[in-house]
């Protein structure tokens, strides 16, 4: 089964890629349904056709999978010259009044249907076949029984199943909600999360009376809490379901189950989601895929499997897959994660670029050296007294340390020497790691060996640990609280 993951951006789409996805859906701007996430534009086509040269055999799906208007076909064919400087293999579309125009203008190119179109039955994936498509991306609402029973109705069509991520409550995803609420369209890649709000419940009758009754009354409604004066009836029918926001998705236990069903992709959501989502989410699937077809052991595979449950969730369920009872069952709080990402690690620095670090840091220190044995014994006491009362403004500076290698660092919070630190990588569960003890973290135009660093710092990361492309940092959210979630923001 291939792994398909999701890419918002190019950064994204090089952890994917490196992470182990075989392939990864990309949107471009202005027409995909996640217009919020960064999505690709300009002339990042270049850096796209670079991975994909760095990384041959891997898929690259571009979703177009907004609903059209006219005034948007009219700019989709004016952008098609644009599109065709990335090396997309698939499109991913809802909108069959682009098909002909992707059949005419992309030829080589598959096409996939969107969830979106929520097809869920035989006679639909025939019709989709017949119109030139490739691969139907499954409506969410369809069961391991059903996608098996098509499969095998149409065995000369592609099946890919979303199998991790967040869930819609609305029709798979076609949500009106967030348009009537917040004027943001969901169908046009606005989508504001409002099913996510938070909201009172609030009955126009004696509260007294029997909840069963105020619940099918039809009396019922909501008030989100930022709009005090808006009210939205809400109906119970005789099996009570909870509205607003539902369960994550999550299959990585059911792999062998979806591989029986005739499942060809397997799909994680997230285009919206961080590098380390996508890096730690896609590594998890990647290995518990490899468990189950042999090229690695169940034992080997579970610490990373394991590791996908310290990635920002809310409770998990099997969705639609084996029945709807879990999927009906509505959560609050905020996805959360005992981890936050804390840096990225990039290449490793050549020779030349390692040895003007190394020579700015031999010539500051020697500088130092000269101006303190200039003063007399006084001023070196003095000197000796701020050095240690504030040692951030009297850094030593890098020594060259045989096995050590500098590479390329991006902080994106604070990192010190109290700071709890692991290691992940690709083929690295989890590595504890310190400053001063792994690594250092290097000023590049001086030498000097910082005692702390966050974003915006030059910084370079020195060290003799085992580096591999896409390494990352990540430290422990001090506020995480086993159990609970957390309302941290929508």
């Amino acid at each position: 089964m291939e792994l398909l993951s999701p890419a918002g951006n190019v950064e994204k789409l090089k952890y994917c890629y490196t992470y182990g996805a075989d392939a990864a859906y990309i949107g471009l701007k202005n027409f995909s349904l996640r217009v919020k996430a960064d999505n690709f534009y300009e002339d990042e086509y270049k850096k796209v056709c670079e991975l994909k040269k760095k990384f041959p055999g891997k898929r690259l799906h571009c979703a177009l999978n907004i609903s059209f208007h006219n005034d948007e076909i009219d700019r989709l064919i004016e952008n098609i010259p644009y599109f065709r400087q990335y090396p997309i293999d698939a499109f991913i579309v809802q909108d069959l009044g682009i098909v002909p125009i992707l059949q005419k203008e992309f030829p080589d190119a598959e096409l996939h249907l969107s969830t979106q179109a929520s097809c869920m039955n035989r006679e639909a994936v025939k019709m989709y076949k017949s119109l030139g498509f490739k691969r139907v991306v499954m409506g969410r609402e369809a069961s391991l029984k059903e996608i098996a029973e098509i499969k095998q109705a149409v065995p000369d069509m592609e099946i890919e199943c979303f199998v991790h991520g967040a869930m819609c409550i609305a029709y798979a995803g076609r949500c009106l909600m967030s348009a009537y609420l917040n004027g943001r369209s969901a169908q046009e890649g606005f989508c504001s999360h409002t099913c996510r709000w938070d909201y009172d419940v609030l009955a126009k009758i004696d509260s007294s009376k029997d909840a069963k009754k105020i619940a099918e009354s039809g009396n019922l409604v909501l008030r989100e809490h930022k709009r005090p004066d808006e009210y939205f009836p809400v109906y119970e029918g005789e099996h009570f379901t909870q509205v607003l926001s539902s369960k994550d998705l999550c299959m990585i236990d059911h792999l062998e189950d979806l591989k029986k069903a005739g499942v060809d992709s397997l799909k994680i959501e997230g285009r919206m989601k961080s590098v380390y989502y996508v890096a730690l989410i896609t590594r998890a699937y990647r290995k518990a895929l490899d468990a189950l077809d042999g090229k690695l052991s169940q034992k080997e595979a579970e610490p990373f499997v394991d590791e996908l449950y310290k990635v920002s969730h809310r409770p998990f369920a099997t969705g639609f897959y084996y029945n709807k009872e879990d999927a009906d069952v509505a959560v609050s709080g905020a996805s959360d994660s005992p981890f936050e990402l804390a840096a990225e690690i990039g290449s490793p620095l050549d020779s030349s670029e390692e040895e003007k670090i190394l020579e700015a840091a031999q010539t500051n220190r020697k500088l130092k050296q000269e101006k303190y044995d200039a003063l007399c014994p006084q001023a070196k006491a003095a000197y000796d007294k701020r050095a240690l009362g504030m040692p951030d403004k009297h850094l030593a500076n890098i020594e060259k340390k045989e096995g050590w290698r500098m590479y390329s660092l991006e902080a994106l919070n604070m990192l010190n020497k109290e700071t709890y630190m692991e290691l992940v990588s690709p083929e690295i569960v989890a590595q504890k790691i310190e400053l001063h003890k792994d690594f250092e973290l290097v000023n590049p135009e001086n030498g000097e060996v910082y005692n702390w660093v966050c974003n915006g710092h030059p910084v370079v990361f020195y060290t003799n640990l085992k580096i591999t492309n896409g390494s990352l940092i990540r430290t422990k959210d001090e506020g995480y609280v086993e159990g609970i979630f957390r309302e941290t923001g929508r």
